[in-house]
């Protein structure tokens, strides 16, 4: 199934983006809701907590006293960490039960207030994060929870920055105007991106590719690149001996299609064809049409065996070359992006040969654009492998 994490600071609209779409169909998991099922009178946790704080946290009903408990819990480190020790894995247990209840063609999203500041974005397919500005958001909660500004202030700058959300999202959702504002976000995010994504992991197949087009570049490439490599990181283990970005987009300020190419490296071919099932299940299929890549003149064409996956999420075309340590290919992409940060002749005459190869494929769309792409690259590359091993001193 499809795992969505949403999430966003104090006052910046979350649980209005998570009421919209389980109005569209989504399996919402609040973690709000469950931590506070967890410690509800008569459970394992809150029997705990007064194990572990005392009589004095309940209420006159049997129920947890939160400024109560808190006055405790937050009082040392210590306390804190068995007020955690206590909480955190009963809601990990309840959560894990509620997205293996949800159907397999399920869009999960799970409501996490905290998963920037808990690190839990390289857990889901894909974050979504929503943004308000702070001065809004004081605001809201004055108005709608009876917050002083001033306690807001506080409480908003004790979460994550606005800076650390957007580096953690994959989507951000522009929360500064009303509901009007904000639906039709929603809407477009359901129909034109969840939905086929869900499709697409459940079936194992990529999302489909348009023609081939040079754009400007993208300031927000690299981040969105790491994003991934972190979320490979944990589906490969130690499987991957390193992670890359690769290609154009990793050079900054070069014009490039608006693809990320991330190489991921390993032992031998075995063990890239072991992570065939752990790279689909985080949405990336294999795509077993390309098997190598071309040989350069000169080398043994069996040493540029690779195995590729690719996107199914419509949003974000991505291209995950897993390729052998130390086999020409491997090391070529690696060489060829530090030739290119390096020498500004050798950017200028590859943006050329970029532009010569996407005039090629105006008109053509899907595979045919890409054919007529390479065809004009191919031959270039061939001709600049030997001088960008020995520009990088791997002649």
């Amino acid at each position: 199934m499809l795992r969505i994490g949403l999430t966003g600071g104090m006052g910046a609209g979350k649980s209005t983006v998570a009421r919209l779409l389980a109005e569209r169909g989504a399996v919402l998991v609040d973690s709000d809701v469950i931590a506070r099922e967890v410690v509800a009178p008569g459970t394992e946790g809150l029997a705990a907590l007064v194990a572990a704080f005392g009589d004095d946290i309940l209420a006159a009903d049997g129920s947890l006293d939160r400024p109560a408990l808190a006055a405790k819990a937050f009082a040392t480190d210590e306390a804190r960490a068995t007020l955690n020790g206590i909480t955190h894995p009963l809601v990990g247990k309840r959560t894990t039960e509620l997205i293996a209840a949800a159907p397999a063609d399920g869009i999960v999203v799970q409501d996490i207030p905290l998963l920037v500041e808990n690190g839990l974005g390289p857990f889901m397919n894909l974050v979504v994060v929503v943004m308000a500005d702070i001065d809004t958001r004081v605001h809201r909660l004055e108005a709608f929870r009876g917050i002083s500004p001033e306690d807001a202030l506080v409480r908003i700058q004790a979460q994550a920055t606005d800076e650390q959300r957007r580096a953690a999202g994959d989507v951000l959702l522009d929360n500064n105007g009303d509901s009007a504002d904000l639906e039709p976000q929603v809407h477009a995010l359901w129909e034109q991106r969840l939905v086929p994504f869900e499709e697409n992991l459940r079936t194992g197949q990529r999302a489909p590719r348009g023609a081939v087009d040079l754009v400007d570049p993208d300031p927000t490439w690299a981040a969105q690149a790491q994003r991934l490599i972190t979320r490979l990181h944990v589906a490969c283990g130690d499987k991957a001996r390193r992670i890359d970005h690769i290609g154009s987009t990793a050079v900054a300020d070069l014009p490039a299609k608006d693809v990320l190419d991330i190489q991921i490296t390993v032992a031998d071919l075995a063990v890239a064809d072991a992570l065939r099932d752990a790279l689909a299940a985080i949405g990336f299929p294999r795509l077993d049409l390309i098997t190598t890549d071309d040989a350069k003149p000169g080398t043994d064409p069996a040493l540029w065996e690779k195995r590729i996956h690719v996107n199914a999420d419509p949003g974000r075309p991505v291209n995950i070359h897993v390729r052998v340590d130390g086999w020409p290919g491997q090391r070529f992409a690696l060489a060829f992006v530090e030739w290119l940060r390096g020498d500004a002749a050798a950017r200028a005459e590859y943006l050329e040969i970029k532009r010569k190869a996407a005039a090629n494929a105006v008109g053509l769309s899907g595979p045919e654009a890409i054919d007529a792409y390479l065809a004009v690259k191919t031959p270039w590359f061939e001709q600049v492998y030997p001088r960008v091993l020995a520009a990088t001193g791997q002649a």
